[in-house]
């Protein structure tokens, strides 16, 4: 998928056209390809729209980007006129419904991918509205998505915002292609079929898309339930999660048929990774790397300020965390950029006016991954009913970070460069069970200011291993260690765990379990996660069928709004506003022994006059005896 150059232009680097005078300079009387994305046009490879379009623009395709386009008419879509080949549609870097609303399903107040930070730029269900306004403006025009939203809404899939079971996307934005994962081999493949005079009705071939048909007589094919039973048996539901996933192997992998009506989805098996060298590529096309000078008035774009000084190394996780989707959208196989490559990133960094000297990040989807977990992935892909790391790692990973020490040495020694900080995620259970510890001292000493934060997630046995996520026991020895070398060099820098509440498996008991190892070792979390039902999880499965699709064993689910309220507010037990709802739980759990004026207790009794004098005594007794030792 190596990208083509384009014929030799007498025009600088510049954005893509958005407007018809941005292609009358180009000489454009027409484009290629049009793209709708639900983001501002930030040209950076940190954004799918920025990525997708260089990639056509280094193989001679014309694309224009129209961002956040006025969805209420077609008016505002037909604005770099009807392009000769498609239209690519996405709604950008986050789904849509995620980007407007909380777990609690409050709409948000701003959006970082919008000019301004101002919210309302785009429509809920964005990738369908932006879809079906195209049909309004060009008729039959061959039409793509991609993206999240799209890729991981590309099976019948249980919708948290609207509490049910919804077809897959392809049907509802009356779509021709459904392009899943990273995107690139795809729309290479696609456009050049396109441009070949094929209908895009014939493209049913290509590895990483979907598409629909009249038959489900597909060769070596698996055909999983129905969008119709998805809806009336949550067994059912639960059987389709585990064969997509299972079958989410570009070596291995079977096409998915999935009946919806009179049609069928058919999934084809996943698009091969990219190799080193493509994706250096893809990582050094022409860039401007940052946002449009069109948002400067409005205020400019946020979500740049996290990726503009942060390089990307790595795609893939074999993690497989089972409330994260990037088993499903990115896949487990991962691939990294070469040294060189990034070097040459790092260096043109320092020449930017405003770099200070710090790289904010060198890393991925899981910093310290940079190659698969072992050589079969090469080959063979990820195993179908293993994971790497869970619940012990694999006999057969390779666990090494020579390579990633020697990358962020390099980097350290570039002149300009003053720090690179690690800001992606940390896997902790694949650091601990390296047996060279010297990129653990090189973390320490160099890539970290002041704190490192991880994501054990929680402390319960019983809800890690709902997360797929290791037990607690090996957080506790990285902990150990992580504070074993931080003394041994002299520094005084924090562990900042990311953790979660209500996840499928979570009882009140282990909420409070969970606040009072918070107690124990004097951990203050300022921002805890409630478990998001997001598409495309094993754990949205099991929120919505309470069973685990790996074993069809009833799993329990906090549903309901108060219980959930009651498991986040243990995890900041201290906080004042939280105080009915803590006491609340712990009676419900029959845990009274932890409202007192104890040392383990997790709040003081407030009411009567008594209980205030009987608190006062207690302390009173306390100092007494404290001043007697």
């Amino acid at each position: 998928m190596t990208p083509q150059k384009t014929k030799k232009s007498t025009m600088k680097n510049d954005f893509l056209p958005v407007s018809q005078n941005d292609m009358k300079k180009r000489g454009w009387e027409q484009l290629d390809f049009l793209y709708i994305v639900g983001d501002a046009y930030v040209d950076h490879p940190s954004f799918g729209h920025a990525i997708i379009s260089r990639v056509l623009e280094s193989r001679g395709y014309r694309v224009g980007i129209i961002s956040q386009p006025d969805w209420h008419s077609a008016e505002d879509f037909k604005r770099l006129g009807r392009p000769k080949l498609g239209v690519l549609v996405s709604a950008g870097n986050i789904d849509s419904m995620v980007n407007h609303y909380t777990v609690g399903k409050k709409r948000r107040s701003c959006d970082a991918y919008a000019p301004g930070n101002k919210a309302g730029q785009r429509p809920d269900r964005a990738t369908i509205v932006y879809c079906n306004r195209i049909r309004e403006a060009f008729g039959d025009i061959p039409l793509l998505i991609g993206g999240v939203e799209a890729s991981l809404r590309r099976f019948a899939h249980y919708d948290y915002w609207d509490d049910k079971v919804r077809r897959s996307i392809l049907l509802d934005s009356r779509a021709d292609i459904l392009m899943y994962g990273m995107g690139e081999r795809q729309i290479t493949e696609i456009a050049d079929c396109l441009a070949s005079g094929m209908d895009v009705r014939d493209i049913t071939y290509i590895k990483g898309t979907c598409y629909l048909s009249d038959t489900s007589d597909v060769f070596d094919s698996v055909e999983i339930p129905s969008y119709e039973e998805c809806c009336e048996d949550k067994r059912a539901y639960a059987d389709s999660c585990r064969i997509q996933y299972y079958e989410q192997n570009p070596y291995m992998g079977k096409t998915v048929v999935q009946k919806h009506g009179n049609k069928y989805l058919v999934q084809n098996p996943p698009a091969e990774p990219l190799s080193r060298q493509e994706l250096d590529d893809v990582y050094e096309l022409a860039y401007m790397k940052t946002y449009h000078p069109m948002y400067e008035k409005s205020g400019g774009i946020d979500a740049i300020s996290e990726v503009k000084f942060s390089i990307t190394s790595s795609r893939g996780c074999f993690g497989s965390c089972n409330f994260c989707a990037l088993a499903f959208h990115q896949g487990r196989i991962v691939t990294s950029r070469s040294h060189e490559s990034i070097l040459r990133e790092a260096e043109e960094m320092t020449k930017m006016p405003d770099f200070k000297g710090y790289i904010h990040d060198v890393g991925g989807p899981t910093a310290n991954f940079r190659f698969p977990a072992c050589k079969k992935q090469n080959t063979h892909g990820a195993c179908k009913e293993k994971q790497c790391l869970f619940p012990k790692p694999c006999k057969n990973m390779e666990i090494s970070h020579t390579e990633y020490a020697q990358l962020l040495e390099k980097l350290r020694g570039i002149k300009g460069v003053k720090k690179v900080f690690i800001r992606s995620g940390i896997r902790f259970d694949y650091l601990i069970n390296d047996k060279d510890d010297k990129f653990f001292y090189d973390l320490c000493k160099h890539h970290i200011s002041g704190q490192l934060k991880v994501a054990p997630e929680h402390i319960s046995d019983n809800v890690l291993r709902y997360m797929g996520k290791p037990s607690n026991a090996v957080y506790t020895r990285f902990a150990e260690k992580y504070k074993k070398i931080n003394k041994q060099l002299g520094k005084k820098q924090y562990l900042v765990p990311y953790l979660m509440s209500s996840h499928p498996g979570s009882t009140l008991s282990d909420a409070v379990a969970l606040a009072l190892y918070l107690k124990e070792n004097g951990i203050n979390p300022q921002q805890v996660q409630d478990f998001y039902p997001t598409p495309g999880t094993i754990s949205t499965c099991m929120f919505y069928t309470e069973l685990d699709p790996f074993t069809m064993k009833k799993v329990y689910v906090p549903k309901s709004p108060k219980e959930k309220a009651m498991q986040r507010a243990l995890l900041q037990y201290k906080n004042p506003e939280n105080y009915r709802l803590v006491e609340e739980a712990l009676r419900l759990c029959g845990r009274e022994d932890l409202i007192g004026y104890g040392p383990e207790c997790l709040i003081r009794p407030r009411g009567n006059k008594k209980e205030k004098e009987n608190g006062k005594n207690f302390k009173r007794k306390r100092s007494i005896g404290k001043n007697k030792r």
